[in-house]
Order: C-alpha cells, then sequence, then structure tokens
C-alpha cells in the first residue's frame, strides 16, 4: 500500500472495523478515510438485528443484498430483499433498522460520512441485560 492506494478483501478488512471498508472513521492518511462516503460489507447471522432505531438520519443510504434474506424496517413500511441485488434506497430524515431473517451479506453505501450514528458495546450490554 501506498499513500493514495489500498487493495484489499471486503470479508477480512470488514471484521476490523465492524463491517466498516471506508469512512470518516478511518485514519485520516488511509486512503479508505472519507467523509463523504460510508461503506459496509455487512456480514449478519441469521436473527441479527440493529440493537435500536437509527433516529434523525443525517444521511442517503444504499443496501444492497448480495446473499440472504434481509429485511429493513422503515417507518410505516417494511422492505424485505430476498434476491441477490435486491436494494432499497432511503434519503435523509428516514428513520430504520434492520433484521437478518437468514444469514445475509449486505453492502451499504451511506453519504455523507457523518459521526454519531454507531451502536457502541454499551449499548450491546445495556440491550443484553435490560428488559
Amino acid at each position: 500500500m501506498n499513500d493514495r492506494v489500498y487493495v484489499g478483501n471486503a470479508g477480512k478488512d470488514a471484521a476490523l472495523d465492524r463491517g466498516w471498508l471506508l469512512g470518516h472513521f478511518k485514519d485520516i492518511g488511509d486512503p479508505r478515510h472519507s467523509e463523504a462516503v460510508e461503506i459496509k460489507w455487512g456480514v449478519h447471522p441469521r436473527g441479527d438485528e440493529r440493537l435500536r432505531w437509527v433516529k434523525g438520519e443525517e444521511r442517503t443510504a444504499l443496501l444492497v443484498l448480495i446473499s440472504g434474506r434481509f429485511r429493513v424496517e422503515l417507518p410505516g413500511r417494511s422492505v424485505l430483499l430476498r434476491q441477490q441485488g435486491d436494494y432499497v434506497v432511503w434519503g435523509r430524515g428516514v428513520d430504520h433498522s434492520w433484521f437478518a431473517e437468514d444469514e445475509s451479506v449486505v453492502l451499504t453505501v451511506r453519504w455523507p460520512s457523518v459521526p454519531g450514528y454507531a451502536v457502541t458495546e454499551h449499548d450491546q450490554v445495556r440491550a443484553q441485560t435490560c428488559p
């Protein structure tokens, strides 16, 4: 790797940063650092779900199903992606959540890349221990 080129494998690299391959959260100077866009290679076991809805969304998102069955929950609407290549796009101001109906791989592209949406380990522990 030089200062402006990075070559990797989405499956391997995704495991290093909760699935995220590109975005504001990568180190400055890393060619994968971007404040314009975020890209995630999401590998989800069957039954995996987002612990809480994203509220006050400031980004636009595109989620593409690579494999599996993956449901995206939007206000007043549930979208089931079931065939490779099925996708959903939602814009700023559209809250969302998701659920993996089967083991799934999804590619997510969001823009712009802004902090404040990650579910932390503390949130995960709290969700598992609170009724």
